[in-house]
């Protein structure tokens, strides 16, 4: 008797193990659920950028309608996992297709498929928010250093990209000063640290020729302040939608900065210190937005208007949005 169950505990235990190695191969809902919440939480974080289970959960069931197909190698779960892990750590393709199991154009196939379902459900997240809204909730750094105007902290960041064979797309991803190709984005940020605006990609050109052409200006209201870095050159744009911009000194040629600008430079550079961090962690934990990007990738197809790198860079800031002030 005793040794019959021994065997049926032996074989449920190698059971268990059994199953525990089928989930890790499958990378399905077995794989996060089988640990407790804790360890749970911690392997959705890691693999998924997201804070914890519950929220990968809402957004599995925001997106699972919208997986038609049924004859599939991977299921949607998968599907939306193998997405995540590729913002989030960058794995190459190669190393999903054997982590899944799956063919490398299957891989392709699935990130591009699941990328466009989250762009056209979370691209809204990535919202400017209602005047009214966003006086609210203002930080009281910031108002106590401009009182609740501050309508949004602009900043730039850019991604690089692979050598054009097109001649004539050089000029406009080269920097000469650094000596790299590269993209730029402008992204806007409330004072509450979530994302409110990001443009669609820009050549390599100023910060101020971007502000001027990716349509952020015709979002301001009278009233509004903008706080801005000092490439930010825009005071007369923004002086005609009857809203101000306050950017941090630039003191090259003048002898000495007056008491009164030095004291508000030194505010908006502690103030954007905030901002900084916000743009650092959104790269930081989509680690897709620090390797350089096919060129393929900047160019809409024929029946779209955004990139595939738009879409991309902005889902990593609507999952950003989902978990506001979180570490890397």
């Amino acid at each position: 008797m005793k040794s019959r169950r021994a065997e049926m505990n032996r074989l449920l235990e190698e059971n268990r193990t059994l199953k525990k190695a089928l989930a890790v191969s499958k990378m399905d809902e077995a794989f996060f659920t089988e640990d407790d919440e804790k360890a749970r939480d911690e392997k959705v974080k890691y693999y998924t950028g997201l804070r914890n289970w519950t929220l990968l959960q809402a957004l599995y069931s925001v997106i699972f309608p919208c997986f038609t197909k049924a004859d599939r190698e991977l299921s949607p779960f998968q599907m939306l996992v193998l997405t995540l892990m590729r913002l989030r750590l960058h794995l190459p393709q190669q190393h999903l297709a054997y982590l899944f199991e799956i063919s490398h154009t299957t891989v392709c196939e699935t990130f591009q498929e699941t990328i466009d379902l989250l762009y056209f459900h979370l691209a809204p997240s990535v919202h400017w928010p209602a005047r009214h809204l966003l006086k609210h909730a203002v930080p009281h750094q910031f108002v106590e250093a401009f009182g609740s105007r501050v309508a949004v902290i602009l900043d730039c960041f850019e991604i690089g990209t692979e050598e054009p064979s097109n001649l004539k797309a050089e000029p406009q991803t080269h920097s000469h000063y650094k000596q790299k190709h590269s993209v730029k984005y402008l992204i806007g940020l409330t004072p509450q640290g979530s994302v409110s605006y990001i443009s669609n990609v820009g050549g390599h050109v100023s910060d101020k020729h971007l502000a001027e052409q990716c349509g952020i200006l015709s979002k301001l209201l009278p009233g509004d302040l903008v706080l801005a870095g000092r490439g930010f050159n825009i005071g007369d744009e923004v002086g005609l939608m009857c809203a101000e911009v306050k950017t941090t000194g630039f003191t090259r040629g003048q002898a000495r900065m007056d008491l009164k600008s030095a004291e508000e430079t030194q505010q908006i550079a502690h103030l954007r210190v905030h901002v900084k961090r916000v743009v650092g962690l959104v790269r930081k934990k989509y680690k897709i937005l620090q390797h350089t990007v096919p060129v393929s990738l900047l160019v809409p197809h024929e029946s779209e208007e955004v990139s595939f790198i738009d879409k991309i860079v902005t889902v990593c800031c609507a999952l950003s949005n989902m978990s506001p002030s979180e570490s890397v």
